[in-house]
């Protein structure tokens, strides 16, 4: 009788087993992603041609789109395991055509370069539903591409007008401070307003309480912040002389390869806070920055400021900093207690049952 070989597992290198398991889990993991995503490209390109078949069918035919529906009930009753058929989302695939036919043509060649044919069906509807023009909607499709926002998220930025807003610029000094080359890449990471909609308060609330909700909720910040940012720490601490001094928010930037100082105030903006915030950059620049870092940036996040103002008190900072407002959501609860009847009142009120 043959016995099965044993193995002799004592001769494994564990680290170089566990190395070579890891890229397997890895190739498998990009694998399955290429595939999600290549069964995602050939649905959209199915769903661009029945879109493109039924604008030019209509246009000849002149039936009106009534025959829509028509089509979905013959369709779903040829195909009753098959989603999609809808009438709204056959609707959706002629809309789906006929917006970005206007500039673009699909190609075997270039179907897996165009963005629209990239993202899930689901964030195409709303983007088809909420842009205004096709730049707009390329906008959101690159970034659900390079954030890889959830529909909800996505929703949440078209509703703040990151479009609109992604044409201002905060105010800065960061042209005079860290050259026009470099002041544009970090002007394209940086915004105003910030919106912490997951961030609920009293009105009076201090910073402290802000910052904590916002740590809680660290990757709802970091999706807020944008690609790239790194969550270092809060109330960071650092010293000088012996006086210890505490950051309200680190971040660092990994494509920018900078440190974020990070200084929160809820109030309206005062010339002051500027001061504060570069001496915080020069210790981050002096203690923490390595060679072949860039130059640290300073960010204020104020609840309201006067631009000019702002324009003003960073005349003369050499530290790059940009000033801007921060959404939260304000709780009325003086107003709620005022409603609420007393300990007095709920005791008259027992007595008299």
């Amino acid at each position: 009788m043959t016995h099965p070989q044993k193995t002799n597992t004592l001769s494994v290198d564990e680290n170089k087993y566990s190395e070579w398991l890891n890229s397997i889990k890895n190739e498998i993991k990009n694998t399955s992603i290429k595939i999600a995503v290549a069964s995602n490209i050939q649905m959209i390109q199915g769903y661009w041609e029945i879109g493109k078949n039924v604008s030019c069918k209509l246009a000849v035919e002149k039936w009106g789109s009534s025959i829509i529906e028509r089509l979905s009930i013959d369709l779903r009753a040829e195909f009753p395991n098959k989603k999609g058929l809808s009438a709204r989302n056959i609707y959706a695939m002629k809309q789906f055509y006929e917006f970005y036919s206007q500039q673009f043509t699909i190609s075997p060649q270039s179907v897996a370069k165009l963005p629209f044919m990239m993202i899930p069906w689901g964030h195409q509807r709303i983007i088809l539903q909420k842009s205004k023009d096709i730049n707009e909607a390329l906008f959101y499709n690159i970034k659900v591409l390079e954030n890889g926002w959830k529909r909800d998220t996505l929703e949440l930025q078209i509703k703040h007008e990151l479009y609109q807003k992604s044409f201002e610029t905060l105010p800065n000094n960061f042209s005079k401070s860290l050259g026009e080359t470099s002041a544009k890449l970090v002007e394209q990471v940086v915004k105003d307003p910030y919106w912490f909609d997951f961030v609920e308060i009293e009105e009076e609330a201090h910073e402290r309480d802000i910052e904590q909700q916002m740590v809680s909720n660290i990757t709802k910040v970091l999706l807020e912040m944008g690609k790239g940012f790194a969550f270092v720490g809060q109330q960071y601490h650092i010293s000088l002389n012996e006086k210890d001094y505490y950051i309200d928010l680190l971040f660092y930037h990994i494509i920018l390869k900078r440190y974020v100082v990070v200084e929160l105030k809820n109030q309206k903006f005062q010339p002051e806070f500027v001061g504060k915030l570069n001496f915080y950059i020069n210790v981050v620049d002096r203690q923490l920055k390595n060679h072949d870092d860039n130059p640290s940036i300073g960010l204020l996040l104020c609840r309201d400021k006067d631009s000019f103002e702002v324009e003003y008190a960073l005349q003369g900072i050499e530290k790059p900093i940009g000033v801007s407002q921060f959404n939260v959501t304000e709780l009325q609860l003086n107003n709620i207690k005022s409603q609420l009847p007393t300990v007095t009142e709920l005791e008259q009120h027992l007595n008299s049952l």
